[in-house]
């Protein structure tokens, strides 16, 4: 396997999926604070190009994943589990398989820009697996099946734009295989930018 394809394993830490790059915004709300969604229910982010790196190598991968988020409606609402994450398919990543494992993940926010409608936040719950020839690997947190993986995100309500922005928890972990280019431990970086559809608004409070 050359090293475009074993690059490809890498490809699993876009299911930590919800998607970009970018600064946070400056925060003017935190995780006391409340939020409101309209309308709420179900978006779709779809043909999302993800980019994973292996940050202690410096290998480097794209992915393209579709995710469904169905999101919380009304005002009042806490940031915590603000958007859920029900399902996540992967395309682009042949010869490998990847597999978003332990849905739902979830949205979680924890401050918010009113002059530009940034909010930030991250998401939590991430466990993603990858399988194919001469290589396999997980995508979690702290541990293989810890399913407590988490990257950072922001979303735009003007633009609808959910972007990852690179950090969080994530590392490569019961990798078997790969020639090398990733290994147990490795720190991965997760970047994606995207629209939703339809369009949410969410202000706090």
């Amino acid at each position: 396997m050359n090293k475009r394809t074993g690059a490809a394993v890498l490809a699993a830490g876009s299911a930590a999926l919800a998607f970009g790059l970018g600064a946070p915004a400056p925060v003017t709300a935190t995780t006391s604070a409340t939020w409101t969604v309209t309308p709420g229910g179900s978006s779709t982010d779809t043909a999302s190009t993800i980019t994973v790196k292996d940050t202690r190598t410096g290998t480097t991968t794209t992915c393209t994943v579709t995710m469904t988020i169905v999101w919380k409606s009304g005002s009042g609402l806490p940031g915590s589990h603000l958007g859920k994450i029900t399902s996540v398919t992967f395309t682009g990543c042949s010869p490998l398989t990847v597999t978003a494992r332990a849905l739902p993940w979830y949205i979680n926010a924890t401050g918010y820009n009113a002059t530009t409608g940034t909010l930030s936040g991250n998401i939590t719950g991430i466990d993603t697996g990858v399988s194919g020839p001469g290589c396999s690997a997980t995508i979690d947190g702290t541990a293989a099946g810890a399913n407590n993986g988490k990257t950072s995100i922001t979303y735009t309500s003007n633009s609808a734009v959910l972007k990852l922005t690179g950090t969080g928890n994530l590392h490569t972990w019961n990798v078997r295989g790969c020639f090398g280019l990733i290994s147990n431990g490795d720190p991965i970086s997760v970047t994606a930018s995207d629209a939703l559809t339809p369009r949410q608004k969410i202000t706090s409070p």
